[in-house]
């Protein structure tokens, strides 16, 4: 499968059948990764990929933060209010999501249900936390990006479905004290992988994108 078809079938999947990637295909395109572009070379990611057991250990440790009641504290700035046409896209894209499953608008508790799943991580048999040294700012975000569409497209490539997540750095500190990453680190956000479901209602939802002349402008 080439590039562009890759990017065409792709699609952010929340709902995976509980079969493993085997270690070694993890492994192969992890190592593929690698070739990422960063800036000066600087290949500032750092991954953490957790599977199995210890999967399971840090969502019941992240719903209890999530139900605690308490903020979220996360190691980079996440505040940003959508405006204009921004956030049109951001409502038509919640409206797929909650068409697919079936939720209307006025009901709050079965959206709050649908969110929960973020750090249930939709079923998938992993999930993948990026992060990088804080002091690296937008530089650091932007290698970061760079780096997880490398991963998501190679994944893609060998039928392995994903969902970026920034709700996965809402809430660092289980992370932290399950990696032992240093202080100096943050997470900045994640990605649920693995063998999409195709029964799950919520992969039934498509989004739109923008039309070229709208995103891209040749200057000549």
């Amino acid at each position: 499968m080439n590039i562009a078809q890759t990017m065409k079938e792709r699609s952010s999947v929340r709902g995976f059948i509980d079969k493993p990637v085997p270690d070694d295909v993890l492994q192969r395109i992890f190592k593929d990764a690698q070739k990422s572009p960063s800036n000066c070379n600087t290949q500032p990611w750092k991954v953490y990929v957790f599977s199995g057991e210890k999967k399971n250990e840090l969502s019941r440790k992240l719903v209890e933060e999530l139900q605690s009641g308490r903020p979220p504290v996360p190691d980079f700035e996440w505040s940003v209010k959508y405006q204009g046409g921004h956030r049109e896209r951001q409502f038509a894209s919640a409206a797929a999501l909650y068409g697919a499953l079936g939720v209307e608008r006025e009901d709050k508790q079965a959206r709050a249900s649908a969110m929960l799943k973020n750090w249930q991580f939709f079923g998938a048999p992993h999930v993948a936390f990026f992060t990088m040294e804080k002091y690296l700012g937008i530089m650091g975000a932007v290698d970061l990006g760079i780096y997880a569409q490398s991963l998501s497209l190679l994944l893609a490539e060998n039928g392995i479905s994903s969902c970026m997540q920034g709700a996965l750095g809402q809430f660092p500190a289980p992370v932290r004290a399950m990696t032992g990453m240093l202080d100096s680190e943050g997470v900045l956000f994640g990605m649920s992988f693995g063998y999409a479901d195709s029964d799950a209602p919520a992969n039934a939802a498509k989004t739109d994108r923008a039309e070229l002349s709208d995103a891209v402008h040749f200057i000549v």
